[in-house]
């Protein structure tokens, strides 16, 4: 059954020591910044973070790895510009790193959502991100074993729930939702407009409600002398 969080400290409630916690968003675009800062209030210790970076700038999942609650980190592009604070701790030893090829840490995200065991890929073959994994020859290319990545907790920011949980997302902001919310055991969910059942035009949903277990409106701000986006539905 769906839970309506009052707030993202609600939404956020499940999350406890020690669990894999699947975070959308491609560096901010699609990022759930407030489930983000919800987990840090918590104070919850030894995560494992999926994301496709390790941070940006001191917000955000930056933050949850400044306050050293952050274990390990399994990504596909952990250093840029703004990634000071994932490489400060990197260099001092103090959190872990699990470099994984986009196209596969989507897929194995994936994988864990539909059930598949394991999938063979060209990908990483003959580099050291293939060393003390299975290798197989398949039509004359040699392939690599890849396992599921699967989450205890899934947050994902989208556009637009209806109250059964079904989500559309707001154009590129979609990026490792929807296979980060079918891959989780428990998916958390901010939205910036919540409807009522029927509102939302089957066409456009994304993910659909069975995916989804705790939805909360985060009313959306905008900077000052703007206004904010219209979230109305189908967008």
């Amino acid at each position: 059954m769906l839970t309506i969080a009052a707030d993202a400290d609600e939404a956020v409630a499940p999350i406890k020591d020690g669990d894999t916690v699947l975070i959308g968003g491609f560096g901010t675009a699609g990022q759930p910044m407030e489930l983000i800062d919800a987990v840090r209030r918590t104070g919850v210790k030894d995560l494992t973070v999926v994301n496709n970076n390790a941070g940006n700038g001191e917000q955000g999942l930056a933050a949850l790895l400044a306050a050293g609650q952050v274990r390990k980190i399994i990504c596909s592009f952990p250093r840029q510009s703004d990634s000071q604070i994932f490489d400060g701790l990197y260099r001092a030893g103090k959190i872990e790193l699990e470099l994984v090829p986009q196209g596969n840490l989507a897929e194995r995200i994936r994988a864990a959502g539909a059930g598949i065991g394991a999938f063979f890929t060209p990908t990483g073959a003959g580099t050291p991100l293939a060393e003390g994994k299975e290798t197989r020859e398949i039509d004359g290319r040699v392939q690599v074993l890849e396992y599921p990545i699967a989450g205890d907790i899934a947050l994902v920011k989208a556009l637009t729930a209806d109250k059964r949980g079904n989500l559309v997302y707001r154009k590129t902001a979609r990026n490792f939702g929807p296979i980060m919310a079918a891959a989780a055991a428990t998916s958390v969910v901010q939205v910036s407009e919540l409807v009522e059942i029927g509102r939302l035009d089957p066409e456009v949903i994304v993910t659909p409600g069975i995916y989804v277990d705790r939805v909360v409106r985060i009313t959306p701000t905008a900077p000052a002398g703007t206004e904010a986006p219209s979230t109305g539905e189908g967008q």
